[in-house]
């Protein structure tokens, strides 16, 4: 997604957790907007708690002067911007619940990024190779064997203000202390907690120990090339308002905590305000936050997400001025950005730039059809890439062959995509046994029928354009491909017990992406895992152990090649297009910069006479 990855870091492990993984189940425009916005939409959410960060190693404060002056990215906000105003961007769907920890949801995901911070963050211009500079962290120090993390949080880091909807009681002026840095890996660590996917990144971290309020230590079991990057992307979890109660913690009811799970309550620089369920969310401006005095307040004073799900209705809504800033489709950015609004002299700007984000035909392997990968490469053999790629996607994406970014080191730019060979996908089938003993046109074995049902988001307009492509295509091999569009919540659910034939879907990755929640085979029989094509293969668990063991960056990047020599060997998922970021922004917004990861909202301002509010507020 490219509406502003996690302030990035959890906003990386929420938000790094954040910026490493990961991997979340998401969608970021219809041109893959939910076959890639939404069909993004659940890894998206690890991965924006759980970002790709980098910390010094060795026994050195992170702040370089150690004083705890030094702050993330200061350098973009301009001091003398125009405080106020709104921006208001999209949604394709309404949320379930805001909790973020049990919810596979990369827009509530984009909410947690804009009220909570994290412990450090990287620069916006950094290519995953420099060092993170502190948020919440004042300053920290790493043991030599990387396995203790000691971290001195700045002092006067205040909680939101809220009224707990439950019992009425109105907190204020609550600090952030070590304490509940300690409270969110205990709630992330409890089996009863629906947070499987985030529990398999921290499984490692044996604990914190809390040495004051203002110092805790970060300890792991064993090494783990990301555990400064997760160290320093946790965020603290308001214990106040989920722990409102005498008792021990109740995981069961943490997840069933219907009134505050429509809630959130951060420390970073927007406070949530309201849920107009099915319309509007509205986030105003924390005035008490840490950053006012450290040049990282952002100027706009409202951000509001419209539920708008048809991406040609958010077109509309941005040219009549009722949406300042929302990603395109393809389609749109080139048939529907012809008008005056978007010439020299307009209202709106496009941005393109390339994405992390790459999208796939995952096929499960619970299915008996799919478990011979003689199949699974007929299959890719029978998806005619060049074709969709300029007639669907006008170019706009580029082919992929693997499981990594194909911006990042990790992806080996040699491995090319299968090809499409209708002849050499029928000799592959009939190799696997498959043949048409009964001549109705579809091929069989052992009486069975090669017959199955794809399933994908039914908002998805690219989707409707490239998915007839590929089941005509399939049908001349004999395939019968049934495609059936659903509604977002129930393709999750799906999805989350693995019961469908194939699907649709699209990940966004990180710079040093760890394999683990994708396709380690501990994961391939739990629910609500990102393995949710219950991939298993001995060779490919090896290959991930390794990987997370590795701190050389060479040595990872051999071992990343190797994998996805596998992983493009064995096809699992049939591997598509990495799209382009589209995205159309209002002129009016000052400071318009897009860097690795896109556009930073959080720096952008207007003049005070241009300023705008969001209707109603």
């Amino acid at each position: 997604m490219n509406k502003n990855t996690y302030l990035n870091v959890l906003v990386t492990v929420i938000l790094i957790v954040m910026a490493v993984l990961c991997f979340v189940f998401v969608s970021a425009l219809d041109q893959l907007r939910f076959a890639m916005e939404d069909m993004n939409r659940s890894m998206k959410n690890i991965e924006s708690r759980l970002a790709g960060l980098r910390v010094v190693s060795g026994n050195q404060p992170a702040a370089a002067n150690g004083t705890g002056a030094d702050v993330a990215n200061r350098q973009y906000y301009d001091q003398n911007a125009d405080q106020g105003g709104r921006l208001i961007t999209a949604f394709g769907a309404d949320v379930g619940n805001m909790n973020m920890l049990v919810t596979n949801d990369a827009y509530v995901s984009e909410i947690w990024s804009k009220t909570m911070d994290s412990l450090a963050d990287r620069d916006y211009a950094d290519n995953g190779s420099g060092a993170l500079k502190p948020m919440l962290a004042e300053s920290w120090t790493i043991s030599p064997d990387k396995l203790k993390y000691r971290i001195k949080l700045r002092r006067g880091i205040l909680w939101h203000d809220f009224r707990d909807p439950v019992t009425g009681k109105e907190w204020k002026n609550r600090e952030v202390t070590a304490h509940d840095f300690k409270f969110y890996l205990d709630v992330v660590k409890n089996e009863d907690v629906d947070c499987a996917p985030l529990r398999g990144y921290l499984k490692d971290i044996d604990r914190i120990d809390v040495i004051n309020d203002h110092e805790f230590e970060v300890i792991w079991n064993k090494p783990y090339f990301l555990a400064e990057d997760i160290s320093l992307g946790l965020i603290p979890l308001p214990r106040h308002l989920y722990h409102a109660y005498e008792g021990p913690f109740d995981g069961k009811k943490f997840n069933d905590d219907h009134e505050r799970n429509r809630m959130v309550v951060g420390c970073g620089p927007y406070r949530f305000d309201k849920w107009e369920k099915g319309r509007r969310i509205v986030l105003r401006r924390f005035d008490n936050y840490y950053g006012r005095n450290l040049g990282i307040m952002p100027p706009i004073e409202t951000i509001a997400f419209d539920i708008i799900q048809h991406p040609n209705t958010r077109l509309q809504a941005l040219l009549s001025n009722e949406l300042d800033l929302d990603s395109l489709s393809a389609d749109q950015w080139v048939n529907r950005t012809g008008t005056r609004e978007f010439q020299k002299d307009g209202s709106l700007e496009k941005l393109q730039y390339p994405s992390s984000m790459y999208s796939y035909i995952g096929l499960n392997q619970k299915n008996e059809l799919f478990r011979d990968k003689r199949v699974r490469q007929a299959l890719s053999h029978l998806v005619n890439r060049e074709k969709i790629l300029k007639d669907v996607f006008f170019n706009l994406a580029e082919m992929v062959s693997g499981p990594f970014p194909k911006t990042s080191a990790s992806y080996d730019q040699s491995i090319r995509p299968y090809s499409f060979d209708v002849e050499k996908a029928k000799l592959l089938l009939a190799e696997a046994g498959w043949k048409d003993t009964d001549g109705d046109g579809i091929l069989d074995r052992d009486g069975k029928p090669f017959r199955f049902t794809l399933i994908y988001p039914n908002v998805s307009v690219s989707n409707q354009k490239m998915l007839p492509i590929i089941k005509e295509d399939m049908a001349k091999a004999g395939i019968q491909m049934d495609l059936l569009g659903i509604e977002w919540s129930v393709l999750v659910q799906r999805l989350e017990k693995k019961q469908f034939d194939a699907c649709t879907l699209a990940w966004t990755g990180t710079l040093k992406p760890d394999p683990y929640q994708l396709w380690h085979s501990s994961l391939a029989e739990v629910n609500a895992s990102s393995n949710h094509i219950a991939f298993a293969n001995p060779k490919a668990d090896e290959l991930i152990e390794k990987i997370r063991l590795c701190f050389d960056p060479a040595e990872r990047n051999r071992l990343y090649h190797e994998f996805h020599r596998l992983i493009h060997d064995e096809e699992p998922y049939l591997f598509l297009f990495a799209p382009h970021s589209l995205v159309a922004v209002n002129k009016r917004y000052n400071n318009r910069r897009v860097f690795r990861d896109g556009l930073k909202t959080n720096i952008l301002w207007v003049e005070r006479n241009r300023q705008l509010q969001v209707p109603g507020y």
